[in-house]
């Protein structure tokens, strides 16, 4: 385990006001760690029907009729038939309910895994050029996947920052970097716009535009979720990271609206999806528009937020992981219901390079060292 560069300080940065809200170390430690659990857990929700354009929102819920699994309270339940089942994603047997026996690999929380590790390595003032260096070092090839497989060509090719980003790669705005901003957050607590500089720096070597902003809106999101009073006040804090003008804050912005206004989940979901035609179901912003559903209708329940997200259909283990994270980083890790955390087993697979097995208490315990470390 390496040490982490500067000296343990008290909980904040040098910072007042924002962090008081998280409280003491220990509490700062159960939302680190519903954080972790949280993001493990949705992607294990969602990663059987991660297919946006097969499994529909619509496809989903009938699934879960079918099935008598509505409403969802716990992991996918098992197909009905074998011809049900080759129509999931080939790992669904170790993601449905009765099933899970610690975490399958995944993308999603491989990056995260590789965020600590170049946070421990490098520290706060690591460079874009350092996180592709670290790519090349932990991560495989084959591991990677649109925008992140574009740049890691690049890299290996030896393009440099930001050519990484722009050269031959037709997915700059698609879902990739938003996924790498977690770690970001959780070890900025309470201070969203530092959150959201270190996602722009990481995001910069895979994407641009929408995709960069999706990074930032990220971080700041799960950054504010251990200080705001409320859901709506988190995802506000995370707007105020990115520029007005763009489409993923109008389309985040549309969805508190369309909230705000009393319209149910299922008509709100079927207004932005007629708005966001087109894009692509791993696009950065509609992805955006169901995960923000999801959190402001999840009103701070843990379940209700990743059954939600995840029925919304689109990149379903991506959002399932990044509302889990923001839902697991509001409530503590005490308050993650059993049937979530309990089949986890603190065991996660993954591959980046000396991490495959790690405990998530292990992930979770190198992250609070990072949060409280001096700037």
């Amino acid at each position: 385990m390496r040490p982490v560069r500067g000296r343990a300080v008290t909980p904040g940065f040098g910072y007042t006001g924002p962090m008081t809200a998280v409280g003491t170390e220990p509490r700062l430690a159960d939302r680190i760690l519903g954080g972790w659990l949280g993001r493990i857990a949705g992607n294990m929700l969602g990663k059987p029907v991660e297919q946006g354009e097969v499994w529909t929102r619509e496809r989903i819920d009938r699934y879960l009729r079918q099935a008598d699994a509505l409403p969802l309270t716990d992991y996918l339940p098992e197909p009905l038939s074998e011809s049900e089942g080759l129509e999931l994603r080939p790992e669904w047997r170790a993601c449905v309910r009765g099933r899970v026996h610690g975490s399958c690999r995944d993308d999603d929380i491989d990056y995260a895994i590789l965020g600590l590790d170049l946070l421990e390595t490098c520290g706060f003032g690591f460079s874009t050029e350092q996180v592709g260096d670290l790519w090349l070092l932990r991560l495989p090839y084959l591991q990677t996947f649109t925008a992140e497989r574009a740049a890691y060509r690049n890299l290996a090719n030896g393009l440099r920052p930001p050519l990484t980003a722009t050269y031959d790669n037709p997915y700059q705005e698609w879902i990739g970097a938003l996924i790498r901003a977690d770690i970001h957050g959780w070890t900025s607590p309470g201070a969203p716009r530092r959150a959201a500089s270190l996602a722009r720096r990481d995001a910069v070597l895979s994407h641009t535009g929408n995709g960069v902003y999706g990074a930032m809106w990220a971080a700041a999101l799960v950054s504010a979720a251990f200080t705001a009073p409320t859901v709506r006040h988190a995802v506000d804090e995370a707007l105020a990271v990115i520029p007005a003008s763009s489409r993923l804050a109008r389309t985040v912005r549309r969805v508190a609206s369309l909230h705000e206004s009393g319209l149910a989940w299922e008509d709100t979901l079927a207004t932005l999806t007629q708005e966001t035609t087109g894009l692509g179901w791993i696009h950065t912003v509609p992805n955006a528009a169901v995960l923000t559903a999801g959190l402001l209708y999840g009103d701070g329940d843990f379940t209700r937020t990743v059954a939600l997200t995840v029925r919304g259909g689109l990149d379903t283990d991506s959002n399932g992981a990044t509302a889990g994270s923001v839902a697991g980083v509001l409530c503590g890790a005490a308050a993650v219901p059993g049937q979530w955390k309990d089949p986890l087993e603190d065991t996660v697979r993954s591959a980046v390079f000396g991490f495959d097995g790690v405990r998530i208490s292990e992930l979770a315990e190198r992250t609070l060292r990072l949060a409280l470390a001096e700037r």
